[in-house]
Formats: C-alpha cells, structure tokens, sequence
C-alpha cells in the first residue's frame, strides 16, 4: 500500500481484511484530497460508484423477491409498460441483473439530460432507456452495463413507488442499522462534518468533485441511478457483505433469506455471472490469483472494490480515490491483483 501511494497509483485508500468476522487489518493511507491536504481515515467517505449495483440495486431485488412483488424469470414487459411491443418486451429480470439483456455497455445521456429542465429529466431519461436499440438478443452473451441497472431502478420505483434509493435504505439498511452510515447524497445528503475522499476535478462541470456523485449519467438525474450513487465509508460495505456471507453459510440469526443469498451469488454456469455481483474472470482478474472458484465482488471506477471468497470466508475491501484529481490514472488496475495475492499469501497456509 505504502508502494501503491510512492508509485502513484492512487492518492489514498482504505484497506480492510477480514476472515469471517475477525478483521485482521483496517487502515487508511495517504490523502483523502491532495488539494487542502486532507488525510484519509478509516471514516472517510467514498463515493461508491459501481458497487451502487449489487450494494444497493441487488440488494432491493433480493428483498422483492423474498416478498414475491417480483420475479427472476418476470419478463420487463410485465412491469413497465412502456417495454410492451418493443425488442425489450423479453427481457428478464434475471437478465438484466445478470447483464445479459442485450443492451449496450453505457451512453453519454448526461450530454442531452444536462441540456434540459432539472425536474423534465427523469422522464427524458426513461424515454432514453426505452428506445435505446440492443445490440445482441436478450439471454445471449454477458456485456457488463449500466443501462441494465438503470432499467432496475425504474422497475424499483414502478412496483414499489418509491426510489431506488428510498427502498433500499427503508427496507435493509434500516433494520441492519447502516441507513446513517450509507448515504444517496439527493435523498440523505452527506454530514457536513463527515470526510469525504474527492474525486476528479470535473471538466464539464468545471469544479473537484466530492461528496457529489461521479457519475455523469447519474449526476444529471438526482445523483443516483440503479448503476451508481451510492456512498459510503469502508465499515458499512464490510457489515453488510458480512451479513451475506452469513446467509450463504445458513448461520442462525441471519438478516437476508439463505436460499436467495444462494440464488443471486452463485453463478448459472462456468462462464455466467453472480446476479448483481461480478465473479474473477480473464486471464488475470482483479482478486490475483488465490481466491477459490466460489467468489464474489465489484469494482467501482472511482477506485473502490470488494472481493470475498465464499468458501474461505475472506472479504478484502479496498477504497481508493484513483480518480483524484484525474480518472486517466489506470494504475490500479495492475496494482489491485498483486495486492490481493500479497493478502492470500499471508492468509492461506497452502499459498506460496
């Protein structure tokens, strides 16, 4: 880590190890903002980015489906009725969580949306989704995209007549007590004594960026969106990622349903995807080279991920602001594999 911030690779970042519920290390390094010098503490505040999707997202549907007011196998159509009689009508709700809908990867929306009235976008924007032509058939090959959890918040909000991010808080944060600790900045702004990690010196908005979302197609539409806004620091994502593991594991007492833990980490196949969540994949993936077949996480492009071993009850959270001041710093992308084959050394007895 040390390394990492004498290299360049990031300004700062917290890390967390844990196995099962020991924590074997958490620190902080480095800055939290390299302009007002700004340190990084184990309660700063990131934005989250891309793990908005299975932290918050997939985390609604477990809950939708464990009250039986929606369905894996529910065609969108069923749901949303501006999908009738159009190419997305097919298109399951296992699909889009699993990123086999056949849409696109992303769209620069924030370019027209940011041209109109504040309160005629999130109209503009459900009308974007709907005519945006997919590129292969739904159910087909797995490409990785926003899109698909945007159509997931607007599916959240039409059965339940809430936000996505209202729901969310309201019926898990809540009873896990993290709804203080995770925040939706437009609809629970941020503390204005809690520390926030900047992120990018914005060029179209012309101002650093933190405690303000990232994201550009969510920052147009209320800050949030099915595929990011979600912010947070290090401890929360550990404690919910915590409760999951012990879904999947059946301990007593547990808050998720263990059979829908089950159904959403594991993946359909040998190629396929977690629903909601991403699995190593490729030649080198993100978790190295020592995590076991069964693991689940995300990366977040702000620089935030998370990875945990199922079988071996190893989580390794690691947030970063890599975007800060620029997101045209990539470093991380080679750093984050040797990080996690450092920890699995250390962890591991049969490694190394």
């Amino acid at each position: 880590m040390q390394q990492a911030l004498r290299t360049g690779c990031f300004p700062g970042a917290v890390l967390l190890v844990a196995e099962g519920k020991k924590i074997v290390h958490y620190k902080a390094y480095g800055w939290a903002n390299l302009f007002n010098r700004t340190p990084m503490s184990c309660g700063t505040v990131f934005d989250l980015a891309s793990l908005t999707k299975p932290l918050a997202t997939t985390i609604a549907f477990m809950e939708l489906v464990r009250l039986d007011m929606v369905d894996l196998e529910q065609p969108l159509a069923s749901i949303i009725s501006r999908f009738k009689k159009t190419e997305k009508a097919p298109i399951l709700i296992r699909d889009l969580l699993g990123h086999t809908a056949g849409l696109p990867a992303w769209q620069p929306y924030f370019r027209l949306l940011a041209k109109l009235e504040f309160k005629s976008r999130s109209r503009a924007l459900k009308h974007l989704l709907a005519k945006e032509p997919l590129t292969h058939s739904p159910g087909g090959a797995i490409v990785y995209s926003d899109l698909g959890f945007m159509i997931l918040a607007w599916v959240v909000e039409t059965i339940t007549g809430l936000p996505l991010g209202r729901y969310v808080s309201q019926k898990h944060y809540r009873r896990m007590g993290l709804e203080k600790l995770f925040f939706f900045p437009s609809l629970t702004p941020i503390p204005d004594d809690t520390p926030c990690a900047a992120t990018e010196l914005c060029a179209w908005r012309g101002v650093l960026l933190n405690g303000v979302v990232h994201d550009d197609n969510a920052y147009t539409v209320a800050g949030l969106q099915g595929h990011a806004g979600l912010f947070g620091s290090v401890m929360p994502v550990f404690r919910l990622l915590s409760r999951l593991l012990d879904a999947y594991h059946q301990e007593a007492g547990s808050m998720f349903d263990p059979q829908l833990v089950r159904l959403f980490l594991n993946p359909p196949g040998r190629d396929g995807r977690a629903l909601g969540f991403d699995v190593p994949s490729g030649i080198k993936p993100s978790c190295g080279n020592y995590f076991s077949t069964r693991t689940i996480g995300h990366l977040g492009f702000t620089g935030t991920s998370f990875w945990m071993d199922l079988d071996r009850s190893i989580i390794v959270i690691l947030c970063t602001n890599r975007i800060h001041p620029s997101r045209h710093n990539n470093r991380i992308q080679i750093f984050r594999p040797q990080l996690h084959d450092a920890i699995m050394e250390q962890l591991v007895d049969c490694i190394g």
